[in-house]
């Protein structure tokens, strides 16, 4: 099962292997360990070690490189909110690492492969075991593809406000019109997606997406203040 997972991060990725000896401990359990003792393997452990501060540099390189001005508090709460059990698990399940892990018979059963700390330690340890094959170049390159764009994205809006700094930046020359409304709201009740479009004294200059509405507003008042910034 491990070895499809050359392919996907050959095809997704652009990425390929070169010891597949890292790899294989970092997608190994414990539990698999203990079933196959004749195997000698290594499990995850150490590389998610390596890969948890690898990740804590690479984050912090690329918020303090983005965010001339943040001040080092905000730079810390930022990275938390992406250095963290809920963002890392989410990452693996998207990457389809859930997939490759190698567990023992006991832990399969209790649907261990669908944890989010198992996920994240998953995660941490693909990293750890990413920087050992190809060094941190490669690291970050991936990191390009699947972490650092969900800032754009709008998935860490409830840490900035961007709808306050959207109104402090329009205001500079004085009172204007900010209004925020509905394109549209799409799913289920438990998995709703609404468009929301901002627009300034009756002109759109923004819209985005998110679960809830407030997200959404969020989204949109991102993607205005960078269109605004950059003109």
């Amino acid at each position: 099962m491990i070895r499809g997972l050359a392919q996907l991060l050959k095809s997704n990725y652009g990425i390929e292997i070169k010891n597949m000896d890292y790899y294989d401990a970092a997608f190994t359990h414990r539990s698999y360990v203990n079933e196959h003792p004749k195997e000698h393997l290594d499990f995850y452990e150490r590389t998610e070690f390596l890969g948890d501060a690898v990740m804590q540099l690479c984050v912090s390189e690329y918020l303090f490189k983005r965010y001339p001005k943040m001040p080092e508090g905000k730079l810390s709460r930022l990275r938390a909110a992406m250095v963290c059990e809920d963002s890392f698990s989410s990452f693996a399940k998207e990457c389809h690492f859930d997939e490759y892990i190698r567990l023992g018979k006991g832990e399969e059963k209790n649907n261990a492969r669908k944890r989010p700390s198992l996920l994240c330690d998953i995660f941490e340890a693909f990293i750890g075991a990413l920087y050992l094959d190809h060094g941190k170049p490669t690291v970050v390159k991936f990191l390009n593809q699947v972490v650092f764009p969900k800032l754009d994205e709008g998935c860490y809006n409830t840490f900035f406000d961007h709808k306050t700094a959207l109104q402090e930046y329009l205001q500079k020359n004085g009172p204007c019109k900010i209004e925020y409304q509905e394109v549209w709201g799409k799913g289920p009740d438990n998995d709703r997606t609404y468009k929301m479009e901002v627009s300034f004294n009756g002109k759109k200059i923004g819209e985005g997406t998110g679960h809830t509405k407030k997200a959404a507003e969020q989204a949109a008042a991102f993607e205005a203040l960078k269109a605004l910034q950059q003109n």
